[in-house]
């Protein structure tokens, strides 16, 4: 038997942890879990009147249907998950995972102008950035790329229709610069399908496969071809359809590589793939290694071994431009999740990259988030960091199984470029889109700053604006756009009318039995860009109300307050419209407004009665 050293070598088995406490059993947990749900009025005081487990009260669901439990156990795991660096590469594709290196800290630079891009390239590789991925004219391309190091800091292209000539400026600074083809790395960033799914252009292969197979045959340690996720995420997608998609275009490019000559190991020694991560860290992490596992699929049936290789970008549809702060927190968590889900390269989007071009600070932030977590918090220190947890495991296997079925559908229907054609992908992610937008507008799905805690004076963050992005094809969602059009709105009338819309907030009594409501609604009426005027504790609402030039008022109490009041003081008010903050059904008030309510139905609605125009 195995001991540990000591004074007295105890049998390990003899160390349980917490071994002179009972178990707990999950009966006893449930007693627990069913006691708080009655406090809270989830279920009835009767236990008999309830048959079912009290947890299922607390599970909730994904876009995808994966039902997210309260508890997990040993019991849940799905099976054997291999290990690091062997099928199905759910723990990692190497070995030794990324404790030796880290993850290639990858910053994206774009614009026309060579030489500015050139300056933040530079900045950014004295900082700690590894790899570039850039988007510039291919004529710009010599001009970024000056005093950079190929051989050091790998470049990713991303041309567009132009991939072509960029990769063509790219081979004539390898033989400049005297880099042996067999020692230059780079990704050409061919994404005909990726173009296609932005723009709607018809996706031809030929081209990329044909300067893949020119590529493989001289330059082993270039990359061809990207197979991009983002387009059907930034169009409102779900986990399983990103990654199903996804998985159908590497699948798609596949064909297309061994038609132009490649066989099924080095056709897939030609693909990266771009993922996006998001601040739902554990679904972050899931979605990295269940794609992984689904490549792992695809290549034990079309017989290569090579591991997928994944790019993770910070989400472009999680970014605010309202409170753009907020972003560095994302994108923390999402870069978080990317690293423990083990994906080999990470951009991190600087936090004013939904507003426009982003500046040094920004730029420096972004890295710095890498810095933080590789050399701070030693996150690539494990191998396979969330490995064991029985939720991350379970849902890792969900994930997987979802969006195979999403997989499959797509090959089904004649594959990824038959579907972009028909539309029939772009109705099922908007079908997604719709129920996020209602979970958005609701505010199930919190946007910090934008739906919830909106600060009314911040001042507002201007940058240089970008180029304008491919249109055409799948739309480019953000979660925030519906809130920030109303707070665009606002800005327009407090730059005409010299005051912002604003609501009255009628406080019924002291102020310790008014305040909960009445801080519920200044904070839904300032998430539209709309004042929240609050009187306080008062004896004369009607004074106060005409004193505030409001046109429109929301009463704020207690449910006996409403009972006995709401009546006889939306009456006295005298105002255009009367909402009540609560549910209730009184004479003289118009409409409610209350947790879970539509905010954005309301907060649009009030625009239009305020008469502020977009």
């Amino acid at each position: 038997m195995t001991e540990v050293a000591g004074p007295e070598s105890v049998p390990i088995s003899e160390l349980d942890l917490a071994a002179e406490f009972p178990q707990a059993t999950r009966e006893q947990w449930q007693e627990l879990v069913a006691g708080v749900l009655r406090k809270s009025g989830k279920l009835p005081e009767n236990p008999a009147d309830f048959t079912g487990a009290p947890e299922s009260k607390l599970v909730t669901r994904t876009y995808d249907g994966i039902e997210i439990q309260p508890l997990y156990t040993a019991d849940d795991v799905p099976g054997e998950t291999g290990f690091p660096g062997l099928p199905p590469y759910v723990r990692g594709a190497r070995p030794e995972g990324q404790v030796s290196t880290g993850w290639d800290v990858r910053a994206r630079f774009a614009g026309d102008d060579g030489r500015a891009v050139n300056k933040a390239i530079l900045a950014d590789l004295e900082g700690g950035v590894t790899s570039i991925w850039l988007t510039v004219p291919p004529a710009a391309l010599a001009d970024a790329l000056n005093e950079v190091y190929l051989d050091l800091a790998p470049v990713v292209l991303d041309a567009g229709a132009d991939f072509e000539a960029a990769a063509d400026a790219l081979f004539e600074l390898f033989d400049e610069r005297e880099i042996p083809a067999s020692e230059a790395t780079a990704v050409l960033g061919a994404d005909p399908i990726g173009l296609a799914a932005r723009s709607g252009a018809a996706a031809d292969l030929g081209p990329a496969a044909a300067l893949a197979a020119r590529v493989a045959a001289k330059y082993p340690k270039v990359r061809t071809i990207v197979a991009d996720g983002l387009p059907f995420h930034e169009a409102g997608g779900s986990d399983a359809q990103e990654l199903g998609a996804l998985v159908a275009a590497g699948v798609s490019y596949l064909r297309a590589l061994t038609d132009a000559g490649l066989d099924a190991e080095a056709a897939a020694a030609q693909l990266e793939f771009r993922i996006a991560a998001t601040a739902d860290q554990f679904s972050t992490i899931a979605k990295l290694r269940a794609a992984r596992r689904l490549w792992a699929r695809v290549a034990e049936v079309c017989g290569f071994s090579s591991p997928m290789r994944q790019h993770a970008v910070t989400s472009p549809a999680m970014l605010t431009r309202r409170d753009p702060w907020v972003n560095m927190l994302r994108t923390t968590v999402a870069c978080f999740g990317a690293g423990v889900g083990g994906a080999d390269a990470v951009t991190v989007l600087p936090f004013d990259a939904a507003i426009g071009k982003p500046d040094a600070f920004s730029a420096r932030i972004a890295r710095n988030t890498h810095a933080v977590l590789l050399e701070e918090s030693k996150l690539a220190g494990v191998v396979d960091p969330a490995g064991g947890s029985w939720y991350v495991e379970k849902l890792t296997d969900d994930l997987a199984h979802a969006a195979w079925a999403e997989f499959t559908a797509i090959e089904g229907a004649g594959g990824l470029v038959t579907e972009l054609e028909s539309g029939a992908l772009a109705g099922r992610l908007a079908e997604t889109w719709e129920k996020r937008s209602k979970r958005i507008a609701t505010r199930r799905d919190p946007l910090t700053g934008v739906s919830e805690f909106p600060n009314l004076a911040e001042k507002p963050v201007t940058r240089e604006p970008l180029a304008t992005a491919e249109e055409g094809g799948l739309p480019r969602h953000r979660y925030a756009e519906g809130f920030e059009a109303l707070r665009d709105a606002s800005d327009a009338y407090l730059a005409s009318h010299g005051e912002r819309p604003k609501v009255f907030l009628a406080t019924l009594g002291p102020v310790a039995a008014h305040t909960a409501r009445a801080g519920f609604a200044a904070n839904l009426f300032q998430a539209g860009g709309i004042e929240a005027v609050n009187p306080g504790a008062t004896d004369d609402l009607p004074g106060a109300f005409r004193a505030s030039g409001a046109k429109i008022a929301c009463l704020c109490g207690t449910d006996d307050a409403y009972a006995a009041q709401a009546a006889d003081v939306a009456k006295s008010l005298g105002a255009d419209h009367v909402l009540l903050a609560g549910k209730g059904s009184f004479d003289g008030v118009d409409g409610n407004v209350f947790a879970g309510c539509d905010a954005l139905d309301v907060l649009n609605g009030l625009h239009a009665k305020l008469g502020v125009t977009r």
